[in-house]
């Protein structure tokens, strides 16, 4: 009996480092607390069983049964308490979520035939913890190579999609207040209101990252490779944001904050896709291979700020972002300013938005840019507006339509209209 009791003992101390994710700390240490006491109870009553009889004489039989009785008694709270545990599965510290979308798209571009087209988005993410201050996480998502994209085109005669990684990440928080992250993982980078002037929120940035936050104060730390071989060391950039979190009044909340950030590319190639693709970025022939090549780097400073308050029974939010490249000559400057109405969370809410944005050819790297805004990348400006409504919590309806103009140092824009219809559905 004694020696069953050791190893439920044991085995319960064992499991209390894997479901520690589960329970609190506090709890955790009650049932080590408890399953001590148990034993060290057993022991004593083994003890006393023993002493009690002599070797010349057995025991009473009333006291043997008692001791009997009280062991069992004791064994089976352990046995209780291990149950309890057990059920803590592993399966319990895995997170599953994900999301599908369906979306109508009508693009109209000036000197160019108008376009239709319906596209698929799917994506899935597995999170495990590995302990109370490590997790993992994979993801896979439909599309190519496309860094700020995983839309599909519906067609080709029904031929099957393409699924890639997504995200592949380590998350440790074993500093008060700190994560520190890596790998390949989601874009957490300060976008007001949402919105990507200098970061699409599809962008799954790769390398090293950390964030940490008081509440009240909040700093990002962010270094990612652009290329896998830094032969020529500017294939590695890196970014710093500082942000404020400030209650104003009895709804209201303010955030506001800058950063700086770093991709030196000048002289480089383009980073993805065609070679004489640049995405709105300003560009040169290198003489001395011929190749087209990036004129600046980027090393922007910008600015943003978010105000959230509630304005009949509705929550209203404004929010304005503003960047300037100090490597570039002319062209250098993005701003964005816009608000929301409402908030579709949940069955029967719905939101609007609208903002108006300008983001010059170089004022910041065109490849992460907002994919949608101007078809994507920089040179762009013009007015975006989008309405949602929430059919239930994870299903709702949202459409979005710009009114853009780009290129726009060209000193004769195109007019650049879009629409797009969307069909959300999330798990998780």
């Amino acid at each position: 009996m004694k020696k069953l009791t050791v190893l439920i003992g044991l085995s319960l101390l064992l499991h209390g480092t894997v479901v520690q994710a589960q329970v609190s700390e506090e709890e955790l240490q009650a049932l080590r607390d408890q399953i001590q006491m148990l034993t060290k109870r057993l022991d004593q009553l083994e003890q006393q069983s023993v002493q009690s009889q002599p070797q010349a004489a057995p025991a009473p039989a009333a006291v043997d049964q008692e001791a009997t009785a009280k062991v069992e008694q004791l064994d089976q709270e352990v046995e209780t308490l291990g149950e309890q545990v057990a059920a803590m599965s592993w399966a319990e510290r895995i997170r599953w979520e994900g999301d599908f979308r369906y979306r109508y798209e009508n693009i109209d571009e000036e000197g160019k035939d108008g376009r239709n087209r319906s596209r698929i988005r799917a994506r899935t993410h597995l999170e495990a913890d590995l302990s109370p201050t490590l997790q993992v996480g994979i993801g896979l998502a439909t599309g190519g190579d496309d860094p700020v994209s995983s839309n599909q085109t519906i067609g080709g005669g029904g031929s099957s999609k393409d699924i890639k990684l997504d995200l592949a990440y380590f998350n440790w928080n074993g500093i008060e207040n700190t994560r520190i992250t890596g790998g390949k993982f989601k874009n957490y980078l300060v976008r007001p209101g949402g919105k990507g002037l200098r970061w699409d929120g599809d962008w799954r940035p790769e390398g090293l990252g950390i964030v940490w936050d008081n509440g009240r104060f909040f700093a990002h730390g962010l270094g990612t490779w652009l290329e896998g071989d830094s032969r020529n060391g500017t294939e590695f950039a890196w970014v710093v944001q500082l942000r404020i979190n400030l209650a104003i009044a009895e709804t209201g909340n303010l955030k506001f904050g800058g950063g700086y950030s770093a991709f030196d590319i000048a002289g480089g190639t383009p980073l993805f896709g065609d070679p004489d693709d640049f995405f709105g970025n300003s560009f040169v022939i290198d003489p001395l291979t011929g190749d087209l090549v990036y004129l600046y780097d980027y090393r922007n400073l910008e600015a943003f700020a978010e105000y959230s308050f509630k304005l009949g029974g509705q929550s209203v939010a404004l929010f304005g972002n503003y960047t300037v490249n100090t490597e570039a000559d002319d062209n250098d400057t993005g701003y964005l300013i816009g608000a929301k109405y409402g908030s579709a969370k949940k069955r029967g809410q719905w939101d609007i938005t609208y903002f108006y944005e300008n983001l010059e050819a170089d004022a910041t790297v065109g490849l992460i840019a907002d994919s949608d805004f101007g078809g994507g990348g920089t040179d762009a400006k013009g007015h975006v507006f989008s309405g949602t409504y929430a059919f239930h919590s994870n299903w709702n309806f949202k459409a979005t339509y710009f009114i853009n103009e780009i290129k726009l140092a060209s000193g004769d824009p195109d007019d650049y209209d879009r629409l797009q219809l969307d069909l959300n559905f999330k798990f998780d």
